[in-house]
């Protein structure tokens, strides 16, 4: 009788957790994150009018190649960028914790997986081994001067999308560092306080987490996001920008997805994505952008669009 009855509560874990978020919320064994994609554009944390976010701009830069290149006002434009912050909410039950870890150090990247808080008795999974579920991505070592941490890689993901919603430019950004890094407003029940609980400590370890900082040796690092708490990169960090150079003038969709590939196990995926509008106009009222470009087109906010997947409409 006991071996059955302990059969069946590991059946339900594995269920809840495998399968997804419907089975893990019946089952009441877990209690799971939600990701909200904040506004395009607009600061983390920001709770005001999304129309009025500025932390976007156009960037002209000289050297196409550079991942952050100084904008460039005069001279020749090797490429046009358009920069926005994009972040991430957690509005869920529980915390949002990703454990990478590796063999050794030959073994270039750490696989990662997800944890789970318990609903019932609070706990949460502090290592690799004890994690629940095993997610595709992983993380690697980014020794490029301003990261020299772990990434996770596919966290988000940003495209520019045509009226009709196809893709015209993909981003180039892979990986993220996960922490709390700003507070979300409004009533989040299971917000971890000051204290020595299981979400209490793990927050204090997520507001100064900085994943594996200079320590290319690691074999393990924790990355995530607790209730109540968000992660953002602004706009002047690299690869934080979709390449305009070769877009025609138009009115487009700038999309920003977070758990695309919905392989975390969140509550919702309802509200993994948001969108902005923007007109683009090359300099003369021109269709096509220049071969040679000497002015970037000018570039306006139509509206902002939080929690959806698309927001231009056929009349802009």
């Amino acid at each position: 009788m006991f071996r059955r009855h302990a059969a069946l509560i590991t059946t339900a874990l594995l269920v809840a957790v495998v399968v997804g978020p419907s089975h893990a919320q019946a089952s009441g064994t877990v209690l799971l994150p939600d990701l909200r994609q904040a506004p395009v554009g607009c600061s983390g944390g920001y709770s005001g009018d999304p129309s009025r976010c500025v932390d976007w701009d156009v960037c002209p830069v000289a050297d196409p190649a550079a991942p952050n290149g100084e904008c460039v006002q005069v001279g020749p434009i090797g490429a046009v960028r358009l920069r926005f912050t994009t972040s991430a909410d957690n509005v869920g039950d529980g915390p949002l914790v990703i454990h990478g870890s590796r063999r050794d150090v030959g073994q270039r990247e750490m696989t990662a997986r997800q944890a789970f808080q318990s609903a019932v008795d609070g706990s949460i999974p502090m290592d690799y081994a004890r994690a629940q579920h095993p997610i595709p991505a992983t993380m690697y070592y980014e020794p490029a001067v301003t990261h020299e941490h772990w990434h996770l890689l596919g966290f988000e993901h940003f495209q520019l999308r045509t009226l009709s919603g196809d893709t015209v430019v993909t981003d180039r950004k892979t990986g993220f560092c996960l922490g709390d890094r700003y507070a979300v407003s409004g009533h989040l029940p299971n917000r971890p306080t000051a204290d020595d609980s299981p979400q209490g400590r793990l927050a204090a370890l997520l507001r100064t987490n900085r994943c594996g900082h200079h320590a290319p040796e690691a074999l393990s690092v924790v990355q995530g996001i607790s209730v109540g708490s968000g992660d953002d990169y602004p706009h002047t960090v690299d690869f934080q920008w979709l390449d305009i150079t070769k877009v025609p003038s138009g009115v487009y969709d700038v999309v920003n997805i977070v758990n695309g590939d919905r392989t975390l196990v969140e509550k919702s995926y309802a509200n993994n994505a948001s969108a902005m509008t923007i007109s683009i106009r090359w300099p003369g009222n021109a269709t096509e952008p220049p071969a040679t470009i000497t002015m970037p087109p000018q570039v306006r906010l139509v509206r902002n669009c939080p929690g959806a997947e698309q927001c231009a409409t056929l009349r802009d």
